[in-house]
């Protein structure tokens, strides 16, 4: 298959490894797998990433960068802390019926999945995580500042108890095949939420 549009090539890479490297694994994903699904040649993909460990990085952030954007999406429209955290618990308890990849969270099956022969993996998952960390903690210090946030609230230990509970109830998902670990982790969050909101 011949593209004249590099931008398209790439994109179409991109979305082709994603789907594979989620739900096949990274290490178990070939690049004749790759070229036999966008039924490219090696030499496109080769003109396009450095090798498979640079293809595998960049899969990786346009997955991760897709997921975050969505997250954003109800973000962005609430005006409260409050309603802002039960936005992201929100999309999350949707997660079961609209996942946004095949095979799960890219963001967990990466970190399961890492070790030292792939650096460059592992560090997209740390800058990941640290990024949504640091966002969460700017919504709550946002809402202390604001008067809707209890000036007591532990903000970087409830960013760390949202973040693990959502990721440990998406494997649940992915493990037993049913949302109701997700809406327990749900129910429980938005109680912790609404304790420390004013």
């Amino acid at each position: 298959m011949i593209m004249r549009n590099p931008e398209l090539t790439r994109q179409t890479i991109l979305q082709t490894s994603s789907i594979l490297f989620n739900t096949q694994g990274y290490k178990a994903t070939s690049l004749s797998d790759i070229c036999k699904a966008s039924k490219l040649t090696k030499g496109a993909i080769y003109k396009n990433f450095r090798d498979k460990a640079e293809l595998e990085k960049e899969a990786l952030l346009f997955m991760c960068k897709k997921l975050l954007s969505d997250i954003t999406i109800g973000i962005s429209v609430a005006d409260t802390a409050q309603k802002k955290l039960l936005a992201i618990l929100k999309y999350f308890e949707g997660y079961h019926a609209n996942p946004p990849f095949e095979g799960g969270c890219p963001i967990m099956n990466a970190s399961v999945e890492f070790d030292d022969n792939n650096p460059e993996l592992k560090i997209v998952v740390q800058n990941v995580m640290e990024m949504m960390h640091q966002n969460l903690c700017l919504v709550i210090k946002n809402g202390i500042v604001h008067g809707q946030i209890r000036k007591d609230a532990d903000v970087n230990g409830l960013a760390s108890i949202i973040i693990s509970s959502l990721e440990g109830a998406v494997m649940m998902i992915k493990m037993m095949g049913s949302n109701k670990h997700m809406i327990a982790t749900s129910k429980y969050l938005k109680a912790e939420i609404t304790r420390i909101s004013i």
